[in-house]
């Protein structure tokens, strides 16, 4: 599971490159600052339930990033 991790990691970091060459700085300091996390939970070798927790607890903190931005922020 850890190497899942450092995979998300990979992932993240090619979107940081590709909005960094799109010239959009905040979305890829966003994904820069994913990637250094995804590398350091996948580094920490935990238990694949603990990575668990942590991937929905991510998933649920992003999903309502964006309902509240395209909520309150968007228009």
């Amino acid at each position: 599971m850890d190497r899942m991790f450092r995979v998300l990691g990979f992932w993240c970091f090619i979107f940081a490159l590709m909005f960094l060459a799109g010239q959009m700085v905040i979305p890829s300091i966003l994904f820069f600052v994913q990637t250094a996390i995804f590398y350091v939970l996948g580094a920490l070798r935990l238990t694949e339930k603990t990575y668990m927790y942590l991937f929905g607890v991510y998933m649920l903190v992003s999903f309502c990033g964006m309902v509240g931005y395209a909520t309150f922020f968007a228009a």
